[in-house]
C-alpha cells in the first residue's frame, strides 16, 4: 500500500535560501476534495498523475504514475481549472529531505516546508527556519491553495 506520511510548516525568514537550488513545479487539479485529490504535475520534461486519499491530517494513500508530458499538458489545459505554480528546494538535513516550496501567482508570498516520515510518530530535528506547524490546517495543502489562493485569504 502506498502511503504518504507528511508534516507541513510555514517557513520563517530567509535562512533556508541558498541551501539547495530550486526546481519549477506546475500542478493542475482535477479533484480537490478532502477525501480524494487528483492532480497532474509537470516538472521539467516529466509529468505524473497522482491520486491521494485521506486517512488522517498526516497520512494519506498516495498513488503516482508517470505519464507522457504531452498528455499532462493537454489534461492540465483542458481539465484543470485549478493550478499551483511553485519553486521547490530539496534540503537534506538530519537524515531527511525537507521540501521547501516557494509559491507564485495567486499564492505568492507563501513559503512552506514539508517533511515525509516513515511513521506519524517519527522524531526529527526542526531547522531554525521553520515557523508554525500547519499540518492540521487543511488550508495549507496544495489542493486547497489551488482553489482558494493564499493572496485571497
Amino acid at each position: 500500500m502506498a502511503l504518504e506520511i507528511e508534516r507541513r510548516f510555514r517557513v520563517s525568514g530567509d535562512a533556508w535560501r541558498g541551501l539547495a537550488p530550486g526546481v519549477q513545479y506546475r500542478q493542475g487539479y482535477l479533484s480537490v476534495e478532502k477525501e480524494r485529490t487528483v492532480r497532474v504535475r509537470v516538472v521539467g520534461q516529466q509529468a505524473w498523475l497522482t491520486l491521494k486519499g485521506n486517512i488522517s491530517d498526516v497520512t494519506r494513500h498516495e498513488f503516482e504514475y508517470e505519464i507522457p508530458l504531452a498528455d499532462a499538458q493537454t489534461i492540465m489545459g483542458a481539465m484543470c481549472p485549478m493550478v499551483v505554480d511553485k519553486l521547490r528546494h530539496r534540503i537534506e538535513r538530519g537524515g531527511f529531505v525537507w521540501e521547501v516550496d516557494e509559491f507564485f501567482g495567486d499564492n505568492a508570498g507563501l513559503v512552506l516546508a514539508e517533511i515525509e516520515l516513515p511513521s506519524e510518530d517519527t522524531p526529527f530535528d526542526k531547522p531554525a527556519w521553520l515557523g508554525e506547524e500547519v499540518t492540521h490546517d487543511g488550508r495549507f495543502t496544495n489542493a486547497y491553495l489551488s482553489k482558494h489562493p493564499f493572496t485571497r485569504w
